[in-house]
């Protein structure tokens, strides 16, 4: 009864938080594409040097921001327009060669399996039972995992991680063949026409040159987001809303920063309330936590900013023990 009870509540206290405002979406991805698209034309309009590399720097940060724009197009949260969640982030993620049709298949498994099943696609930390079969080389991993995968792995190791779990989940998801097909093909076509592009110009080792920036700021931004959101948190509570509140991670940060992750600081309440938009996330965390004081749960976690976080867990690598 008290599970019924805080379910209907959670959802009275949240039911006004629901409705989009393309307008709000809109204006962040607007600013975000204006800003990248800014840094790009500073960064191909002077010659090689200092400047162009500040300015390609620069634009691989906000084009981590675009990126996670695509998260809440996954959840057609950001406009609410179908067609743009659906043709948008594709156009924003295959010049990076980003498979973003399979990401949101299985962005869709992880929703449904985070803290309840193991295959969970986007599940960062190792059970003890797979630490202690590994080898030496992959527990030495292990015990290094962020720095390996946010400053070793970085882009390059999200893109491969997303499309072998693609693979793997192909049987199960019955669109995952359709999606793989059609990134494949996008990125093929995308990159063909940037690289007749430069080729044509002369310009391919400054494209090579401004590809690998890109990858290297957006993976350590974007891997050490997806570390951040589950790690240490694992585990089954009463009921899967429960589970989706404590087996993920709130942070504290700025309003700014707030904006540009997307709302995704509060990612126990996303994951509670998926189809929240960003800027509805902060209000619905604070009454939520009204309703589990009233009832007698434990308040969600709010951890340290994005880099404290970081670091704290960074050096206190830990495994899931067992599964509730």
């Amino acid at each position: 009864m008290t599970l019924t009870n805080i379910s209907q509540d959670l959802q009275e206290a949240t039911t006004d938080l629901h409705q989009i405002n393309p307008s709000i979406g809109l204006l962040r991805f607007g600013v975000l594409g204006l800003i990248f698209l800014s840094l790009v034309i500073l960064a191909w309009s002077v010659p090689m040097g200092s400047i162009y590399l500040v300015a390609t720097m620069l634009a691989g940060v906000v084009y981590s921001f675009l990126l996670i724009c695509t998260h809440d197009m996954t959840h057609q949260t950001l406009t609410g327009w179908k067609w743009f969640d659906i043709v948008m982030p594709r156009l924003i993620s295959w010049p990076i060669l980003s498979p973003y049709g399979v990401y949101g298949e299985l962005h869709r498994l992880h929703h449904a399996w985070n803290g309840t099943n193991l295959r969970d696609p986007e599940r960062m930390q190792w059970t003890k039972q797979e630490y202690e079969q590994a080898s030496p080389l992959l527990q030495w991993y292990v015990r290094h995992q962020w720095g390996c995968d946010i400053f070793l792995l970085g882009g390059i190791g999200l893109i491969v991680k997303t499309l072998l779990k693609g693979l793997q989940f192909q049987k199960l998801v019955s669109n995952m063949r359709r999606q793989l097909l059609l990134d494949v093909v996008g990125i093929l076509l995308v990159q063909g026409v940037f690289l007749t592009l430069v080729i044509s110009h002369f310009q391919l080792w400054r494209y090579l040159l401004f590809w690998f920036i890109l990858e290297r700021i957006i993976g350590i931004i974007l891997q050490t987001r997806d570390h951040l959101e589950h790690y240490a948190l694992w585990g089954r509570f009463k009921n899967h809303q429960l589970t989706q509140m404590y087996a993920s991670r709130n942070l504290q940060t700025s309003s700014l920063v707030g904006w540009l992750m997307g709302g995704l600081n509060y990612h126990a309440v996303h994951h509670a309330f998926p189809d929240i938009p960003f800027n509805q996330l902060p209000e619905a965390f604070e009454r939520i936590q009204k309703v589990l004081q009233k009832h007698g749960f434990p308040a969600m976690q709010l951890d340290a900013g994005y880099l404290k976080s970081t670091y704290w867990l960074s050096s206190h690598p830990s495994l899931i023990d067992e599964v509730g």
